[in-house]
């Protein structure tokens, strides 16, 4: 029973440190800083304006000014300094514009009272922005947990061939969307897959997941390429057999299954109805366009699940990018979209990493900042045979 008693306190504890340790985003610098310009604003303008214009009642604005940036014990103590100010601004006749001070007077003490009616509202927005701070703070938590769960780091060298992987969430404070990856060593070689859920939000986050589960046991289990595109697609037929209503037809995803032999200089493609990898060899950049068209994952048992595999050349220093429509379809401020293609070939030969980081940054370029789809890409390379032995 102590022992159990010293689990639950340890839980407590536990729990207590993973919700305070949340990152909570920081407002700007100047937002931070708005309630002191605001005061030294209103302390210039004071001097300057006719008599009739009694600049301090300004200060009743001060408290929901403060409210942006800070917290409630904030906001309170910058209302009973407003409510003083005003009285020291009033009772001061060189700031006041007046031969005497005005402290008492009527429309002054219903400034006073103002001021700390909008001080307790300005109190409780703050409390408010906290709250929902903190909130969003642990979704973003659960969102990045969620997405190592789904899109697990890949390693960075499977066998032969050396990975790296991008990918951009649409839905920024989500972090998660629709777009796949996944990279596996098995028995018959490196295998890759890259996919693009039709739709968005808590449905495209599922299927992904679903067929992310399915190409994992699949990968190891199936000798042929085909055979894992067709075990994925019993999977994702299965799964969404249990669904009802207009659902079903959501769950589509355009995929490329890819895989590298070990000891074959060649590389395997399925391509489930999606842009087709770009290969970077000795005759430059190429797109490995199918030859025969796969269906799409989950619409194979509607048009027939006749999946077919193409071979390519893939010597050592020979590279494979893999990437989502939401590459060639980011957009230009003016509306045209983005030349994949014809801005790899001009970049020259690069490492997957360095390869996606420019990628990525290109990408930011084209858009002017704007990127509104998933985006996800995946280079692999084949180490160079020094490298390997």
């Amino acid at each position: 029973m102590r022992w159990l008693a010293r689990r639950r306190a340890d839980s407590r504890r536990t729990s207590k440190v993973s919700s305070t340790d949340l990152r909570v985003p920081a407002p700007p610098v100047w937002l931070r800083w708005l309630p002191a310009l605001y005061v030294v604003g209103l302390l210039i303008l004071e001097p300057i304006t006719p008599v009739q214009w009694p600049v301090s009642f300004l200060l009743i604005a001060l408290p929901v000014v403060s409210a942006y940036a800070h917290g409630p014990v904030f906001v309170a103590a910058v209302t009973v300094f407003a409510v003083a100010f005003e009285a020291v601004l009033a009772g001061t006749p060189c700031c006041a514009g007046r031969a005497v001070g005005y402290v008492g007077e009527r429309h002054y003490v219903a400034s006073y009272i103002s001021t700390a009616l909008v001080g307790m509202l300005g109190t409780f927005l703050a409390a408010t922005r906290m709250r929902r701070e903190r909130t969003l703070a642990t979704v973003r938590s659960v969102a990045e947990a969620a997405q190592r769960v789904l899109l697990r780091p890949v390693p960075r060298r499977l066998g032969q061939v050396s990975i790296d992987t991008l990918y951009l969430s649409a839905a920024a404070e989500a972090r998660i969307g629709g777009d796949l990856y996944e990279a596996v060593l098995t028995a018959y070689g490196v295998r890759l897959l890259i996919g693009d859920v039709r739709g968005k939000g808590l449905v495209a986050v599922e299927t992904a997941a679903t067929m992310l589960g399915a190409f994992r046991e699949a990968a190891h289990d199936e000798p042929d390429l085909s055979g894992v595109a067709r075990r994925v697609e019993r999977s994702m037929t299965r799964r969404a057999e249990q669904l009802e209503g207009d659902e079903v037809a959501e769950r589509f995803v355009t995929a490329v299954f890819a895989e590298i032999p070990e000891h074959e200089q060649v590389v395997h493609i399925v391509n489930c109805g999606h842009p087709p990898p770009l290969h970077f060899g000795r005759d430059g950049v190429t797109e490995l366009e199918p030859t025969d068209p796969s269906p799409p994952i989950n619409i194979g048992v509607m048009v027939g699940d006749s999946y077919h595999m193409d071979v390519a050349p893939f010597s050592p220093g020979d590279q494979l990018l893999l990437y989502t429509d939401g590459v060639t379809e980011t957009r230009a401020p003016e509306g045209s979209f983005y030349p994949l293609l014809d801005r790899v070939r001009s970049w020259g030969p690069m490492a997957p990493q360095d390869l996606l980081v420019c990628l990525h940054r290109d990408l930011i370029d084209f858009s002017g900042g704007n990127l509104d789809d998933d985006t996800a890409a995946m280079a692999a390379y084949r180490l160079p045979t020094e490298l390997t032995g």
